[in-house]
């Protein structure tokens, strides 16, 4: 099944949005590794996503409500839907996470698991820190990680 992607202007960069099936699959700041085979075009739900996201940015958005299917191994999965319970403005530690999805000495796999999610915002990956509160590794930056972790302050 074709993969359909929509940009979207951000705060922190040009957002690739995209779309297989009637699930969100990816959402990269740039396009998510080969864009070969990607068809752009607008669907109800991209729209949505873009008019959520505009919202999130704006501060007027906490939780998302969009269908989601991220590609990843099971441990991965599980990982993101601890990530997915993190509330709005809040962080949790690589180890806190590790201990929720029943792997105590997982703190680098669940580290592993955030670099790899493929719709970072929507799975807030961001929200995970350092034991000692530091912003650790983020795929696109500890730059991008410290303005979304602002920006849920300053609207929480």
């Amino acid at each position: 099944m074709p993969s359909i992607y929509q940009t979207f202007a951000s705060p922190i960069g040009d957002l690739w949005i995209c779309q297989t099936g009637n699930a969100l699959t990816g959402l990269t700041i740039g396009p998510p590794g080969d864009p070969t085979g990607l068809c752009r075009d607008q669907t109800p739900l991209l729209t949505e996503t873009a008019r959520q996201l505009s919202a999130y940015f704006d501060g007027r958005l906490r939780q998302f409500d969009l269908p989601l299917d991220p590609a990843g191994t099971p441990f991965r999965k599980k990982v993101w839907e601890a990530l997915r319970a993190i509330p709005y403005g809040q962080t949790r530690t690589y180890k806190e996470i590790a201990l929720q999805v029943d792997s105590p000495r997982a703190s680098r796999a669940v580290g592993q698991a955030n670099h790899f999610n493929p719709v970072m915002i929507l799975i807030p990956c961001h929200r995970v820190i350092g034991a000692d509160g530091r912003l650790t590794g983020y795929a696109y930056g500890t730059d991008v990680k410290q303005f979304l972790l602002d920006l849920e302050r300053r609207n929480s």
